[in-house]
């Protein structure tokens, strides 16, 4: 029988190697698809947040009393379409109300809500000085 003492790699241990590798590579992409959707995902809700405190601020320098009911609108934000759906209703003190603005992706996709906000409203036209 003869013993090589060459130097070098049997094609067992490449294919091992190999195998180690591709295994390797695969948990690599799969983690970073992952944070790819991530992050699509959280700009997202950022830009529904941006949304829901734009409305609420026009509101209160609008210093109107907003009716109460159900109101929706487009707005998109950063090139993304949103739709935030404005509910304003009483509270015990009759001279506030409660505004709640809730985001969506859109008018007709309401089954995941992006954002939430809630706020209470004076009814500045009862502040006479």
């Amino acid at each position: 029988m003869k013993h090589h003492s060459g130097r070098g790699f049997t094609l067992i241990e490449v294919l091992v190697a190999l195998t180690i590798l591709a295994v390797a590579l695969t948990a690599a992409m799969r983690a970073l698809g992952s944070m790819t959707e991530s992050s699509a995902s959280l700009q997202q809700r950022m830009l529904a947040e941006w949304s829901a405190e734009n409305h609420l601020s026009d509101l209160r320098l609008a210093k109107r009393w907003p009716a109460p009911g159900v109101r929706g609108a487009d707005c998109s934000q950063g090139g993304i379409p949103l739709y935030c759906e404005e509910t304003v209703s009483g509270t015990p003190n009759p001279a506030f109300r409660r505004v709640e603005v809730a985001v969506y992706p859109s008018a007709a996709d309401k089954s995941v809500r992006l954002a939430w906000l809630v706020t209470i409203v004076p009814d500045e036209t009862r502040n006479i000085f």
